[in-house]
Formats: C-alpha cells, structure tokens, sequence
C-alpha cells in the first residue's frame, strides 16, 4: 500500500475522530498542526487506526511518532507481513 493511499485513509480518520473536515494531512504533519489532536484524541486516533488496518501498535511504536509520516512507516511495515 502506497503512501499517498495511507495518508488518504489516516485523513478520513482524523476527520471522523476529531469531528473536523477541513483535516489536510501532509507526511510532516504533527499534532501541533491539527487542531484538536491532543493526547486523547491520539489514543483514539490509534485504536481508530488500529481497527481500520487490523492491526496493534505497542507502546514504544507509538511514542516514537513524531508527525504523520511516522504512523504510516508503522502501517506499512505491519501490513506488509
């Protein structure tokens, strides 16, 4: 799955999460960016995420996401096994 097709879908999330459609997210996008992703929405950003994709993250893995390209490394590299 492509980057672009990730970030797509990571949106549609962040939209639906955070009840804000004017959402743009860009591979350098962080939290600071985004109005309303503060740390609890981030959990429910991860657990939106994680049922979207099938798919867990553990602690480390999601405390080392510094901007939107992160998560999608983490996508991509569980998806792919």
């Amino acid at each position: 799955m492509t980057t672009e097709n990730i970030i797509a879908t990571l949106e549609t999330i962040f939209k639906d999460v955070l009840d804000n459609e004017s959402i743009v997210l860009k591979p350098a996008t962080t939290a600071n960016d985004v109005d309303g992703w503060d740390s609890l929405s981030h959990i429910q950003l991860v657990v939106a995420i994680e049922k979207k994709y099938k798919i867990r993250f553990n602690s480390k893995e999601i405390q080392s996401w510094q901007n939107v390209q992160n998560m999608v490394d983490s996508i991509q590299s569980k998806i792919a096994n």
